[in-house]
């Protein structure tokens, strides 16, 4: 642990040659047989003003040739594929696959990211967010995001938007995600989702979250209203069988609101409802 790496710092064992040197009466270095740097250099020191040994002179310094050159990790790409929740769903007797998850290529500054999520009943996609989104780190903990958005709803017509927003580990190690979009015909939306990880066992976790979404007008087609327009609040119970390999069973309120609500009310839904689920995270 990096807390106990500086606290042992200092209580670290002399080494055998430096209690050799050690006057034990005094506890000061004996410097009888000692020498003073100094002197020629040994007959296979390197000169530093010759430029053999594959050193090239550049720009008045010497370095290593492109082909033996040190290549940092994070100078290298590398990819991954994360889904945070392929899951069940049942609610009002109902039930339904759901899915969210992302793939990013790019190296540890850069990175192309595409972001998914949706719904799926009967055998076919009934609402579905796609991202293509270009991510860049701005500091350790946070990376901000560009690109753009494409909706799909079973029935409805598709939106465009595009996007900008940030994500990364609030303190205390909360997890948050906040990206701003902008369509066609002044639309405006703001999507906000927070997750905090609370320990039980090495691995076994409870992990609440929080999501919620705000559009700056009417869709009508859509059936969505202006301001605060749905929001979730979920639990779910995760055993981490590997880093890579997390099932779990949760709980998940639902609620819509504002003209949201009476617009799913006018369909003969219901505005609130609670969902069982139960699912699995994976990366590889």
């Amino acid at each position: 642990m990096p807390g106990m790496a500086h606290g042992q710092s200092g209580a670290s064992a002399p080494r055998a040659h430096d209690m050799g040197a050690m006057n034990r009466s005094g506890g000061e270095m004996d410097h009888g047989d000692m020498r003073m740097q100094g002197g020629s250099a040994p007959p296979d020191a390197r000169d530093p003003n010759a430029y053999s040994e594959g050193y090239v002179r550049n720009a008045g310094k010497y370095a290593l040739p492109p082909s033996e050159e040190l290549v940092m990790s994070d100078m290298h790409n590398f990819g991954s594929i994360y889904f945070d929740r392929l899951e069940y769903v049942r609610a009002r007797g109902e039930e339904w696959m759901a899915y969210e998850g992302e793939a990013w290529y790019g190296s540890t500054y850069n990175r192309a990211v595409i972001k998914a999520e949706g719904e799926v009943a009967s055998g076919k996609l009934q609402d579905s967010k796609t991202q293509l989104l270009w991510r860049h780190a701005v500091s350790t903990f946070w990376d901000t995001e560009l690109g753009a958005r494409f909706d799909h709803g079973q029935g409805e017509p598709n939106r465009e938007w595009l996007a900008f927003g940030f994500k990364g580990l609030a303190p205390y190690w909360f997890d948050v995600d906040a990206t701003a979009y902008v369509g066609p015909g002044g639309r405006t939306a703001l999507w906000l989702k927070a997750e905090y990880d609370i320990l039980l066992t090495q691995k076994l976790y409870l992990q609440p979250s929080v999501e919620v979404n705000l559009y700056g007008k009417d869709d009508e087609r859509r059936g969505i209203g202006s301001g605060l327009t749905d929001g979730t609040a979920g639990l779910r119970l995760k055993y981490e069988v590997t880093r890579q390999f997390v099932p779990y069973v949760g709980v998940e309120w639902s609620s819509k609101f504002g003209k949201t609500a009476n617009y799913v009310q006018a369909a003969g839904e219901a505005k609130q409802e609670t969902r069982f689920v139960a699912g699995l995270s994976f990366r590889f």
